[in-house]
Protein backbone atom coordinates (compact mmCIF):
# COMPACT_ATOMS: atom_id res chain seq x y z
CA UNK A 1 0.00 0.00 0.00
CA UNK A 2 3.22 2.68 0.81
CA UNK A 3 4.77 1.31 -2.26
CA UNK A 4 1.24 1.82 -4.47
CA UNK A 5 0.80 5.74 -2.72
CA UNK A 6 4.71 6.28 -3.57
CA UNK A 7 4.53 5.40 -6.87
CA UNK A 8 1.04 7.68 -7.66
CA UNK A 9 2.62 10.44 -5.42
CA UNK A 10 5.42 10.45 -8.43
CA UNK A 11 2.80 10.13 -11.16
CA UNK A 12 1.04 12.93 -10.14
CA UNK A 13 4.21 15.06 -9.37
CA UNK A 14 5.23 13.95 -12.62
CA UNK A 15 2.04 15.11 -14.33
CA UNK A 16 2.00 18.89 -12.09
CA UNK A 17 5.64 19.15 -13.72
CA UNK A 18 5.04 18.55 -16.98
CA UNK A 19 1.17 20.73 -16.78
CA UNK A 20 3.84 23.34 -15.33
CA UNK A 21 6.29 23.16 -18.39
CA UNK A 22 3.53 22.78 -20.64
CA UNK A 23 2.30 26.28 -19.64
CA UNK A 24 5.68 27.69 -19.30
CA UNK A 25 6.23 27.16 -22.97
CA UNK A 26 3.26 29.10 -24.21
CA UNK A 27 4.63 32.22 -22.83
CA UNK A 28 6.36 34.77 -25.42
CA UNK A 29 9.89 34.47 -25.26
CA UNK A 30 9.75 38.48 -23.55
CA UNK A 31 8.07 36.63 -20.17
CA UNK A 32 10.27 33.75 -20.31
CA UNK A 33 13.20 35.86 -19.93
CA UNK A 34 11.24 38.48 -17.59
CA UNK A 35 10.41 35.81 -15.13
CA UNK A 36 13.90 34.02 -14.98
CA UNK A 37 15.89 37.36 -14.33
CA UNK A 38 13.07 39.01 -12.06
CA UNK A 39 14.39 37.56 -8.77
CA UNK A 40 18.27 37.58 -10.12
CA UNK A 41 21.19 36.96 -7.11
CA UNK A 42 24.62 37.99 -9.31
CA UNK A 43 27.34 37.20 -7.42
CA UNK A 44 31.00 39.34 -7.48
CA UNK A 45 31.42 37.34 -10.78
CA UNK A 46 28.48 38.39 -12.94
CA UNK A 47 28.56 40.54 -15.41
CA UNK A 48 26.47 44.23 -15.08
CA UNK A 49 23.32 43.81 -17.07
CA UNK A 50 21.33 46.23 -19.45
CA UNK A 51 18.18 45.63 -21.08
CA UNK A 52 17.53 42.69 -18.59
CA UNK A 53 19.65 40.19 -20.04
CA UNK A 54 22.49 41.66 -21.91
CA UNK A 55 26.05 41.38 -20.13
CA UNK A 56 28.32 44.38 -20.31
CA UNK A 57 32.14 44.80 -19.39
CA UNK A 58 32.04 48.21 -18.35
CA UNK A 59 30.14 51.34 -18.04
CA UNK A 60 31.48 52.29 -21.32
CA UNK A 61 29.34 49.80 -23.22
CA UNK A 62 26.10 50.71 -21.74
CA UNK A 63 24.89 52.56 -24.56
CA UNK A 64 27.22 51.28 -27.49
CA UNK A 65 26.52 48.97 -29.89
CA UNK A 66 29.75 47.03 -30.26
CA UNK A 67 28.19 45.97 -34.02
CA UNK A 68 29.02 49.38 -35.19
CA UNK A 69 31.93 50.95 -32.44
CA UNK A 70 34.15 48.42 -32.94
CA UNK A 71 32.86 45.24 -35.16
CA UNK A 72 31.60 42.16 -33.58
CA UNK A 73 31.08 39.67 -36.09
CA UNK A 74 31.97 35.97 -35.67
CA UNK A 75 34.78 35.14 -38.40
CA UNK A 76 33.66 33.92 -41.80
CA UNK A 77 35.41 30.99 -43.54
CA UNK A 78 36.51 30.56 -46.74
CA UNK A 79 33.62 28.25 -47.79
CA UNK A 80 31.40 30.86 -46.82
CA UNK A 81 30.23 29.95 -43.56
CA UNK A 82 30.86 30.96 -40.25
CA UNK A 83 31.62 28.77 -37.62
CA UNK A 84 31.76 29.39 -34.40
CA UNK A 85 32.81 26.80 -31.66
CA UNK A 86 30.83 26.16 -28.28
CA UNK A 87 30.96 24.67 -24.91
CA UNK A 88 27.84 23.34 -22.99
CA UNK A 89 29.06 23.02 -19.43
CA UNK A 90 28.63 19.42 -18.05
CA UNK A 91 26.14 20.75 -14.91
CA UNK A 92 23.19 20.24 -17.44
CA UNK A 93 21.21 16.84 -18.05
CA UNK A 94 20.78 15.28 -21.03
CA UNK A 95 17.73 16.52 -21.83
CA UNK A 96 18.79 20.02 -21.03
CA UNK A 97 21.52 19.80 -23.27
CA UNK A 98 19.03 18.37 -26.18
CA UNK A 99 17.30 21.99 -25.87
CA UNK A 100 20.32 24.06 -25.93
CA UNK A 101 21.80 21.49 -29.02
CA UNK A 102 18.36 22.21 -30.92
CA UNK A 103 18.55 25.94 -30.73
CA UNK A 104 22.12 25.92 -31.63
CA UNK A 105 21.23 23.51 -34.59
CA UNK A 106 17.79 26.00 -35.78
CA UNK A 107 20.71 28.65 -37.41
CA UNK A 108 22.42 25.93 -39.67
CA UNK A 109 19.14 25.46 -41.80
CA UNK A 110 18.48 28.91 -42.59
CA UNK A 111 21.82 30.77 -42.34
CA UNK A 112 25.45 30.24 -43.24
CA UNK A 113 26.05 30.13 -38.94
CA UNK A 114 27.44 26.89 -38.01
CA UNK A 115 27.57 26.27 -34.30
CA UNK A 116 30.58 23.48 -33.96
CA UNK A 117 31.39 22.00 -30.66
CA UNK A 118 34.84 23.14 -29.08
CA UNK A 119 37.80 22.23 -29.94
CA UNK A 120 41.90 22.06 -28.19
CA UNK A 121 43.17 25.28 -30.02
CA UNK A 122 39.61 27.11 -30.44
CA UNK A 123 40.40 31.07 -29.56
CA UNK A 124 37.20 32.42 -29.06
CA UNK A 125 34.09 30.35 -28.64
CA UNK A 126 30.61 30.30 -26.28
CA UNK A 127 30.45 28.85 -23.06
CA UNK A 128 27.01 27.98 -22.09
CA UNK A 129 26.77 27.83 -18.58
CA UNK A 130 23.66 27.51 -15.92
CA UNK A 131 24.56 30.92 -14.11
CA UNK A 132 22.61 33.47 -12.44
CA UNK A 133 19.53 33.73 -15.02
CA UNK A 134 19.66 34.08 -18.76
CA UNK A 135 22.64 36.73 -20.43
CA UNK A 136 24.58 36.87 -23.34
CA UNK A 137 27.06 39.82 -24.25
CA UNK A 138 26.40 41.38 -27.86
CA UNK A 139 28.55 40.42 -30.64
CA UNK A 140 32.02 38.06 -30.80
CA UNK A 141 34.19 39.10 -27.23
CA UNK A 142 37.06 37.24 -27.76
CA UNK A 143 38.20 33.96 -25.84
CA UNK A 144 35.62 32.47 -24.22
CA UNK A 145 32.52 34.43 -23.48
CA UNK A 146 29.30 33.41 -21.28
CA UNK A 147 25.73 32.61 -22.09
CA UNK A 148 24.22 32.27 -19.34
CA UNK A 149 21.05 29.79 -19.46
CA UNK A 150 20.15 28.80 -16.12
CA UNK A 151 18.44 25.35 -15.51
CA UNK A 152 16.06 27.14 -13.44
CA UNK A 153 14.13 28.87 -16.71
CA UNK A 154 15.89 30.11 -19.11
CA UNK A 155 15.74 26.39 -21.27
CA UNK A 156 13.45 26.98 -23.87
CA UNK A 157 13.84 26.73 -27.43
CA UNK A 158 12.92 30.23 -28.21
CA UNK A 159 15.06 31.74 -25.01
CA UNK A 160 17.93 29.71 -26.42
CA UNK A 161 17.87 31.62 -30.28
CA UNK A 162 17.48 34.94 -28.32
CA UNK A 163 20.55 34.82 -26.25
CA UNK A 164 22.67 32.99 -29.40
CA UNK A 165 20.97 36.15 -31.37
CA UNK A 166 22.79 38.59 -28.70
CA UNK A 167 25.88 36.85 -29.04
CA UNK A 168 26.07 36.95 -32.69
CA UNK A 169 25.75 40.54 -32.95
CA UNK A 170 21.96 41.66 -31.73
CA UNK A 171 20.23 44.00 -29.42
CA UNK A 172 16.72 44.25 -28.77
CA UNK A 173 14.11 45.69 -31.06
CA UNK A 174 12.74 48.45 -28.88
CA UNK A 175 16.30 49.94 -28.81
CA UNK A 176 16.63 50.17 -32.79
CA UNK A 177 17.58 53.59 -34.00
CA UNK A 178 14.46 54.08 -35.80
CA UNK A 179 12.09 52.61 -32.78
CA UNK A 180 10.37 56.32 -32.18
CA UNK A 181 8.43 55.81 -35.65
CA UNK A 182 7.18 52.37 -34.40
CA UNK A 183 6.56 52.09 -30.87
CA UNK A 184 5.77 54.86 -28.12
CA UNK A 185 7.70 54.93 -24.79
CA UNK A 186 6.17 55.45 -21.50
CA UNK A 187 8.66 56.24 -19.10
CA UNK A 188 6.57 57.17 -16.20
CA UNK A 189 5.76 53.84 -16.34
CA UNK A 190 9.34 52.24 -15.95
CA UNK A 191 10.80 50.71 -12.87
CA UNK A 192 13.05 53.55 -11.42
CA UNK A 193 16.79 53.62 -12.62
CA UNK A 194 15.42 51.07 -15.46
CA UNK A 195 15.46 53.78 -18.02
CA UNK A 196 18.50 53.14 -19.65
CA UNK A 197 16.80 49.81 -21.30
CA UNK A 198 14.89 52.24 -23.37
CA UNK A 199 16.93 53.88 -24.51
CA UNK A 200 17.96 53.96 -28.86
CA UNK A 201 21.03 52.55 -29.87
CA UNK A 202 22.83 53.64 -33.18
CA UNK A 203 22.07 49.74 -34.48
CA UNK A 204 22.71 47.91 -37.57
CA UNK A 205 19.05 47.48 -38.79
CA UNK A 206 19.95 45.53 -42.34
CA UNK A 207 17.89 47.81 -44.35
CA UNK A 208 14.79 45.81 -42.12
CA UNK A 209 11.67 46.99 -41.15
CA UNK A 210 10.55 47.16 -37.81
CA UNK A 211 9.72 43.88 -36.31
CA UNK A 212 6.75 43.95 -33.98
CA UNK A 213 7.22 39.85 -34.22
CA UNK A 214 10.88 39.55 -33.46
CA UNK A 215 12.34 36.90 -30.83
CA UNK A 216 14.01 40.17 -29.59
CA UNK A 217 11.11 42.57 -29.03
CA UNK A 218 10.08 42.91 -25.32
CA UNK A 219 6.09 42.92 -24.39
CA UNK A 220 4.70 46.04 -23.30
CA UNK A 221 4.60 45.90 -19.75
CA UNK A 222 8.52 45.05 -19.75
CA UNK A 223 10.51 46.93 -16.39
CA UNK A 224 6.70 48.23 -15.34
CA UNK A 225 6.78 49.39 -12.18
CA UNK A 226 2.62 49.42 -12.05
CA UNK A 227 1.38 47.62 -14.18
CA UNK A 228 0.58 49.75 -17.06
CA UNK A 229 2.47 49.73 -20.63
CA UNK A 230 5.83 50.82 -20.84
CA UNK A 231 5.41 50.19 -24.76
CA UNK A 232 2.86 50.77 -26.91
CA UNK A 233 3.22 50.53 -30.66
CA UNK A 234 2.17 53.08 -33.09
CA UNK A 235 0.28 54.36 -35.10
CA UNK A 236 -1.71 51.30 -34.58
CA UNK A 237 -1.71 50.85 -30.61
CA UNK A 238 -3.61 47.53 -31.39
CA UNK A 239 -1.40 46.06 -33.02
CA UNK A 240 -0.05 42.58 -30.45
CA UNK A 241 3.91 42.60 -30.39
CA UNK A 242 6.60 40.77 -27.91
CA UNK A 243 4.40 37.36 -28.37
CA UNK A 244 6.98 35.91 -30.35
CA UNK A 245 8.49 32.35 -29.34
CA UNK A 246 11.34 31.60 -31.28
CA UNK A 247 13.11 33.98 -34.40
CA UNK A 248 10.47 35.45 -36.91
CA UNK A 249 11.30 35.69 -40.82
CA UNK A 250 12.61 39.08 -40.44
CA UNK A 251 15.07 37.84 -37.55
CA UNK A 252 16.36 35.25 -40.44
CA UNK A 253 16.88 37.83 -42.95
CA UNK A 254 18.73 40.52 -40.31
CA UNK A 255 21.01 37.35 -39.39
CA UNK A 256 21.41 36.54 -42.84
CA UNK A 257 22.43 40.61 -44.16
CA UNK A 258 24.55 41.08 -41.22
CA UNK A 259 26.93 37.77 -42.00
CA UNK A 260 26.74 37.91 -45.68
CA UNK A 261 25.53 34.23 -45.95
Amino acid sequence: MLVFSFVALLLVSSSWAEEEVSTLEELSVSQLLERANRNRNPGPDEPTLIGGDIAIKSEADRNADPCTARGCLWLKYTDGKVYIPYYIANHYSSRERSIITRGLESFSSVSCIRFRPYQSGDHEWLSIESRDGCWSYVGRQGGGQTVSLARSGCLYHGTVQHELLHALGFNHEQTRSDRDNHIMVYWDNIIDGMEYNFYKIDTLNQGTAYDYNSVMQYEKYAFSKNNLPTMVPIPNNNVAFGTATQMSQNDIVRLNRLYQC
